[in-house]
């Protein structure tokens, strides 16, 4: 079976207590879950994904929410803890959904994954408008719970329900996927 995954917006902005968009200590949480994820994925030659918010200084976006994540800025790195491994790639996006203004269509369909698997942040925002963007593609969404997280505990149980109904998306633990099927 071939699968891909995403990790959206694991950066300082959002995951550093110092960021301009923390999304809270709760959110800190998922980091090693993702870890996991990715060595997995890495150790089995998957392809690897990051998806990058990547603003320019007068972005539109900073009209909804705090200046955050501006290309090339300490805020959109990637967290330390989840540099991106050997073969990885890194696909900058300005709006909530992944494919936006960039080539990540592109790729999924050079891959054609019977599974794309998405982790990140926002539950609510980034995580659920990129896998429904996969579901307007004809994609297979996998969301392993215990790798997204959202600000808003209610907002984070929505989402994970709209894309269980409504986009079809598998959603599953890590710990209780430990053979990666």
């Amino acid at each position: 079976m071939n699968k891909i995954l995403i990790v959206i917006d694991m950066l300082n902005d959002f995951m550093d207590p110092g960021g301009a968009l923390y999304c809270g200590d709760e959110s800190r949480k998922i980091i090693p879950v993702i870890r996991t994820l990715i060595d997995r994925f890495h150790a089995e030659n998957r392809k690897i994904i990051y998806l990058r918010d990547a603003h320019t200084e007068d972005d539109r976006e900073f009209e909804l929410f705090s200046r955050h994540a501006v290309k090339g800025s300490w805020g959109s790195q990637i967290i330390p803890e989840l540099a991106p491994p050997e073969g990885a790639l890194v696909v900058d996006k300005t709006r909530f959904s992944g494919f936006f203004g960039n080539n990540l269509d592109e790729i999924l369909a050079s891959e054609n994954p019977d599974e794309v698997w998405v982790t990140g942040v926002v539950t609510s925002i980034c995580v659920m408008d990129t896998t429904g963007d996969l579901r307007n593609r004809d994609y297979r969404a996998v969301i392993p719970v215990d790798a997204v997280v959202d600000f808003d505990p209610a907002a984070h149980e929505f989402a994970l329900k709209r894309m269980e109904r409504v986009y079809g998306a598998r959603l599953t633990r890590v710990s209780a996927d430990e053979t990666g099927q």
